[in-house]
């Protein structure tokens, strides 16, 4: 069952009144015990002199001469002075002995306790409910008393005198100080607690939620643009508000930004042009690329690529921004006012300079470039209509192209006759095929388990990633029947192994119920459940959170795992990962591809793995093509790796 979410405000809250309450019952305990300790006390004076008093009255009497009928009279005269004041004296045994004893004196020493207990000397006081005095005071001979009591000693106790009387002034009084004093610990205890709550809610509560809700609406906005403002003059808030700015920027500039050349990336090309303003669009293609980095290797390709991404960047006009795509390819866009024969000619003018320039690989070597550039203008799809010319301007050997409708016509056209003839044609002569790639523990390099890949065996005996063929499958109703041969296959091939193996299906795989319920069926018959990864692909904006929580528990009854792949891609990763119980998450190799010099995917991944580790989930790096890429994976204490460094994909297994 989810716990109940609780606020700052709530604990504040409870917090004050529990110790409100706490205050004021120890201050009515502390209160009742003060009272009834100072009542005992001022009564037991009261009555203390009280006694003495009427003592000294009987012995003036009794200095006088008197008998029993005057001590009578004059304990009757005293009980007069005060219609709620009763009082009485008996006579001890010592003073019976000598003068005659009285039957109710004789009863009262033997019957009563605390008259016999003040025979021996002790005086007592008893306080009734707080409301009613009774006084035993015993009256002990003293050397003048022992002139007429002789048969007495001094220090023996001749008769006691019993005063009883309300304390109803003294208590009345008392209750008032005491109330008032209850009252006061009350009202300021009231006004304390009352400040230190506003002052909480007003330098703590409020800038914490306030803060809450401004990430809240950058993560709902997806907009890595925006920061966090908050004005409230607090020094912490301001300083975990510059901490999340920072990361944001980290973050920003990993997504919109290419690391090798310091360009803008492709992402960041894609929301400009989602603006929709009329804009100019050339993508520059260097020709046979591929050939220089085959010749002299990556690192001087990568050099040569950051020398011509700083060329471009000098010769460009300023009122456009340049981007890197992708490995081999630029663009460039203006969204500011030039016409279109302005902008046919600077495509004229870059492609001679390009060519007309003289790029350094190293110290002694040189080479010259050439490129092709394909142009679009408008409002809409001006990044296919540019890639579109830029196709049609390389097959055709011509320096530039601006776009028409004719062009992506025949593209379109020309890509899906010969795509679908293909594909048809390596369904019918089982050229689907699935190659595996090993993926190890990172702690000890050890093969764990294997990834299943889509390949197409072409008739020159070449594999042929799905990149090139997969969407046209879908548009061609061929895509079901391609994970059909997929699971098939790599079940038959992993029947008699130990390994795990991951499956790659779609979302749209487990919304299709014929291929839902070909999943169950197969774990049913193979029994090989415990040993199955089912990786989620194309994760990103899953809209039927039901449907796939509900596939991901019914393979789960089978002993089956669940990942999520390309992980850390989109903004809701998090988020589907606190709803969806999968088991693994696959870093995108966009990270992992330069981890070892790159801070910001540094960062971005140990705040993956850290979260994943905090949800009990594992992670796998892909891309891992080298021992220093492997090293940062190590450190960032990723737990599982993959890429060419320990194995390419291949029809065999250990």
């Amino acid at each position: 069952m989810k716990a109940q979410k609780t606020t700052y405000t709530k604990i504040t809250a409870k917090i004050i009144i529990i110790t409100l309450f706490v205050t004021l019952l120890s201050a009515y305990i502390y209160s009742e015990y003060m009272k009834k300790n100072a009542i005992s006390t001022l009564a037991h004076i009261d009555a203390k002199k009280t006694s003495m008093l009427v003592f000294e009255t009987l012995y003036t009497a009794m200095q006088r001469g008197w008998s029993k009928n005057d001590l009578n009279e004059i304990i009757d005269r005293l009980n007069t002075v005060d219609e709620n004041m009763k009082i009485n004296v008996y006579r001890s045994s010592i003073v019976a002995n000598l003068y005659g004893d009285i039957e109710k004196d004789k009863i009262a020493r033997e019957s009563i306790l605390t008259i016999k207990e003040a025979m021996k000397g002790k005086e007592s006081l008893n306080i009734s409910n707080l409301d009613f005095i009774n006084y035993y005071y015993p009256v002990v001979a003293k050397g003048a008393c022992l002139k007429c009591h002789t048969n007495a000693k001094a220090g023996e106790t001749l008769g006691v005198i019993d005063i009883s009387y309300p304390v109803n002034e003294l208590k009345v009084s008392l209750n008032e100080m005491i109330n008032f004093f209850i009252l006061f610990i009350a009202v300021f205890s009231l006004v304390i607690f009352l400040a230190i709550f506003i002052e909480l809610d007003r330098y703590l509560i409020k800038p914490i939620k306030n803060f809450s809700n401004v990430i809240k609406n950058i993560t709902s906005s997806h907009d890595m643009t925006k920061r966090v403002e908050v004005n409230d003059n607090i020094e912490e808030i301001d300083a975990i508000k510059d901490v999340f700015n920072n990361m944001l920027d980290s973050i920003e500039h990993q997504f919109y930004f290419d690391n090798l050349t310091g360009l803008q990336n492709r992402r960041r090309l894609t929301e400009k042009l989602e603006l929709r303003l009329n804009s100019f669009l050339m993508i520059i293609n260097i020709d046979s690329f591929q050939e220089i980095n085959d010749l002299y290797g990556d690192e001087a390709g990568d050099k040569l690529l950051k020398e011509f991404a700083a060329f471009l960047h000098k010769n460009i006009p300023s009122e456009g921004a340049l981007y890197r795509l992708h490995s081999d390819e630029f663009a460039y866009l203006c969204q500011k006012g030039i016409d279109l024969k302005e902008f046919l000619m600077f495509a004229s003018l870059i492609s001679e300079r390009i060519s007309q320039e003289s790029f350094k690989i190293d110290s002694k070597s040189e080479v010259n470039l050439s490129a092709t550039i394909g142009m679009a203008y408008g409002t809409e799809t001006l990044l296919v209509n540019a890639d579109t010319a830029l196709v049609v301007a390389k097959k055709n050997r011509k320096h530039y192209l601006l776009y028409n409708e004719s062009m992506a016509m025949a593209k379109e056209y020309e890509k899906n006759f010969s795509w679908t003839k293909r594909l048809k044609k390596a369904i019918d002569e089982n050229r689907i095929v699935p190659l595996f790639q090993p993926i190890v523990d990172a702690k000890t390099q050890k093969i764990v388990k294997y990834e299943s890949l889509m390949r197409i065996v072409d008739e020159d005996n070449t594999y042929i990633a799905p990149i090139h063929f997969l969407e046209l499958a879908k548009r061609n109703k061929l895509y079901h029947q391609l994970t059909k041969i997929m699971i098939d296959k790599t079940f038959e091939k992993f029947r008699d192994v130990s390994y795990l193996v991951s499956i790659n299906i779609s979302v749209e795989d487990i919304l299709n119920r014929d291929i839902y319920n070909f999943i169950l069926e197969k774990l049913r018959s193979s029994q090989m459940g415990g040993r199955v990864i089912f990786e989620i692909i194309e994760s990103e904006g899953i809209e039927n959170f039901d449907e796939v929580i509900e596939f991901i528990n019914e393979v789960k009854k089978y002993g089956a795992r669940v990942s999520i792949d390309d992980f850390g891609t989109g903004y809701s990763n998090f988020e589907y990962l606190m709803k969806l119980k999968v088991d693994y998450i696959k870093i995108d190799g966009s990270m992992i591809k330069n981890i070892d010099t790159n801070k910001n995917s540094q960062l971005i991944t140990q705040t993956i793995v850290d979260f994943a580790k905090k949800m009990n989930i594992q992670t796998v790096a892909e891309f891992v093509y080298s021992k220093n890429i492997f090293d940062k994976v190590l450190e960032l204490d990723v737990d599982f790796a993959q890429g060419y460094y320990f194995g390419e994909p291949s029809e065999n297994i250990e």
